[in-house]
This record gives structure tokens, C-alpha cells and sequence, in this order.
């Protein structure tokens, strides 16, 4: 499936916005008239002050919401080191894992023999997830029955004892779920697909796209940076004119570790 970026929301007029932070920090302007004067044109030329400048603290008052999701958790792994951002991700605990979804890496999905081992391997982690999560629940539920002295066939097989107390008291055992959930998870592999919506500011963005736009970036973060570039583009294209890999505007500062692809990223990004 791969991955889906949506641009769920932002800061109304990013690029004004961003001019009238610039606009009181070199100006005698008020307050109430920091926004006169500001059309496309004056706009733009702020933006080009500050980015000539490397002022960049009046670019965080503009602010980007994204929603991505068929993403695996090795990929939101690292999403999330990008410490300057606020996400909010699909949880594990509360979400039932017997049946994920998951992400095949382009070169083992390109191999017939390689695919059938690593979906060999998936689905015998689904099993044993079912199989810990169905144990785990079923456990507490007859320590529950016993303490309580509830008539359930403590003896039955494990689905059993969990659909005999589900009929008996169906929110004990949602919690009894959520509880062997949290013990279940810690097999599920980092090719499990996941949901998030992240929010960054647009100098947490320029960073966040000098490094995982690059060629050097891992190939699923790779591809929902370069989805995020285009979003953020359409909305504020003077703002993210220059937003790309390290290499586009100056030299790579990969140094000894570099792609060496400078002038094909250069020519893809500008």
C-alpha cells in the first residue's frame, strides 16, 4: 500500500504570518499595524530577508499538521526523534494487534523466495500474538471467576473461557483485553503498519527535510518527507522554496559519507 501523508491543517496565511513576526522584529510598527502593507510581494520579500540573514526563529509562528498512515513502526521510530514536533500515534495497547498490517521492505518484496520468508515469519508472529493475548486474558479471567466465584468452566479452552465472560460482564473483560494487550505487543515486529498525526513548526520542517529528504535518509521516511515537501509547498510555496536535502542550496554535509549525487538531487529538488 505504502505510505499516505495527508496535510490535515496549518497556520491560516503561513507566509504573512511569518512576515509580521519578521515585520515587528525590524520595525517600529505596532502591533495593530504590523500586518499593513503586507501583500504578496512585501511578504515574499521578508521571506527572502530572513532566509539571507539565517534569522529563523519568526519561521517557527507558522505551524504544519500532517496525518500519515501505512507506515511501519521502524519508520515512526524515527519520526519521532524529531524532538521539535507534537505527535499523537495509534496505540498498541488499546488497538487489537491479531491481524496488522504490515510494510515489505522494495528488495525483499522483489524477491519471490525472500517474500515468502519474511510473510512465513509475519504470520507466525500473528499466531503467537493471538496465542499470548488469548492466554494472558483468559488467565486473569479465571483468577477473576475464581476470587469472585463466577460459574464459568474455568477448565475450557482459552477462546472459550474469554467468550463465557465476555457474555457474563463485557467491559471487565474489554479491560482484561487492554491489560493482556500490553504484554502481547512486545512481539509485534517494527514492520507492523501504524497511524500518526504530527505537528512542526516550519523550522522544525526545514530541518526535519535537510536530513530525511536526503539520499542517505532510509527509503520509507525518504518517501513520506518528500510527501510532506510537496504539501507544505502548496500551501507556502516562498516559505519552503529552498526546503530539500542539505546538498541543494550548498554543499552536501554528509562530507565522507555522501551519496554523491549533489547535482541530480539539486536539479530534482530545485
Amino acid at each position: 500500500m505504502g505510505a499516505k501523508v495527508t496535510l490535515l491543517a496549518y497556520t491560516p496565511s503561513p507566509e504573512q504570518t511569518v512576515a509580521m513576526a519578521a515585520k515587528l522584529c525590524y520595525s517600529k510598527s505596532d502591533i495593530s499595524a504590523v500586518r499593513e502593507g503586507l501583500d504578496e510581494e512585501k511578504t515574499a520579500s521578508f521571506l527572502d530577508m530572513l532566509s539571507s540573514l539565517g534569522h529563523q526563529s519568526p519561521i517557527e509562528h507558522a505551524s504544519f499538521t500532517f496525518g500519515i498512515e501505512g507506515i511501519s513502526r521502524a519508520c515512526s521510530h524515527q519520526l519521532v526523534r524529531h524532538r521539535i514536533a507534537s505527535y499523537s500515534q495509534q496505540s498498541q495497547r488499546y488497538v487489537d494487534g491479531t491481524s496488522f498490517e504490515f510494510v515489505t521492505p522494495p528488495k525483499i518484496e522483489q524477491s519471490p523466495e525472500l517474500s515468502k520468508l519474511y510473510n512465513a515469519a509475519l504470520e507466525t508472529e500473528m499466531k503467537a500474538y493471538e496465542e499470548l493475548r488469548d492466554g494472558l486474558m483468559a488467565a486473569n479471567i479465571r483468577q477473576y471467576a475464581k476470587d469472585n466465584g463466577l460459574a464459568i468452566d474455568t477448565d475450557a479452552d482459552d477462546k472459550k473461557v474469554i467468550e463465557s465472560f465476555k457474555a457474563l460482564d463485557k467491559a471487565k473483560c474489554s479491560a482484561f483485553e487492554k491489560t493482556a494487550n500490553e504484554d502481547a505487543r512486545f512481539i509485534l515486529p517494527n514492520a507492523c503498519t501504524t497511524k500518526i498525526i504530527c505537528t512542526f513548526n516550519a523550522r522544525s520542517l526545514l530541518n526535519f527535510f535537510e536530513h530525511r529528504c536526503c539520499n542517505r535518509a532510509q527509503w520509507e521516511i525518504r518517501d513520506v518527507a518528500q510527501q510532506m515537501l510537496l504539501l507544505v509547498k502548496e500551501a507556502a510555496p516562498h516559505l519552503f522554496s529552498k526546503a530539500g536535502p542539505g546538498c541543494v542550496w550548498g554543499n552536501c554535509p554528509e562530507g565522507r559519507m555522501s551519496c554523491g549525487r549533489a547535482a541530480e538531487m539539486r536539479k530534482k529538488f530545485r
